[in-house]
């Protein structure tokens, strides 16, 4: 599979001429080249995640494809078809098996609703915890996209986290909200984290891809 990082939370993956989106946001610009599209993952509702905009680009460039998404996304966006999943789900699109994990969104603060959140696992090999810490149970995780800065990021917690999943591959995502610097902090210490069990991070900025 080959992973390509677009802004903030956005990630396409492709394999063998199929591929898949998550969380296309309103920190992300318009994406290209989507006719191969053959599903999209979006794992909350918040606007970071997903807009109309994104959908409807997507949905021109490769109409009827499913949208998975919890119920809150469904909820939300009336206007779209959305097929609810909930931690413990498993779904096909194409060529790409999809294991959804977690079930509710990182507290950003006591005066905020909580909000539905699916982590996915993609073929077994990468997994996007979405606006949460929750690790796959029982899964050794290959690559991990590792959120980098959020209104509910401590750094120490995304490093505990990072120790806790012990992939072999990482890299940051989620990092729209920091400045250059702050970013590269943030990566320092994934990075450490990462390397704490013997696996590499990668340093990934929009457009970047990785090889899996």
């Amino acid at each position: 599979m080959r992973v390509t990082k677009h802004e903030h939370a956005a990630l396409r993956i492709d394999e063998s001429g199929d591929a898949l989106i998550i969380d296309p946001g309103s920190f992300t610009t318009p994406l290209d080249e989507l006719s191969n599209v053959v599903g999209l993952v979006i794992t909350h509702e918040h606007p970071d995640h997903w807009t109309p905009e994104h959908l409807e680009r997507i949905l021109r460039a490769a109409p009827g494809i499913p949208i998975y998404a919890p119920a809150g996304v469904a909820a939300a966006a009336t206007d779209y078809e959305i097929s609810v999943v909930s931690p413990g789900d498993t779904v096909t699109a194409g060529r790409f098996t999809l294991r959804f994990f977690g079930g509710e969104h990182a507290i950003i603060h006591s005066s905020l609703p909580a909000v539905q959140n699916v982590g996915v696992l993609i073929n077994d090999e990468l997994y996007y915890p979405g606006d949460s810490y929750a690790a796959p149970e029982g899964v050794d995780v290959d690559t991990l996209a590792a959120p980098l800065g959020a209104p509910w990021l401590k750094i120490g917690e995304a490093m505990d986290f990072v120790l806790a999943v012990k992939p072999r591959r990482a890299f940051g995502v989620h990092d729209m909200t920091l400045s250059v610097i702050g970013r590269n902090m943030h990566r320092a210490r994934l990075k450490w984290a990462t390397e704490q069990n013997g696996g590499e991070f990668f340093e990934l900025d929009p457009g970047d891809t990785i090889d899996l």
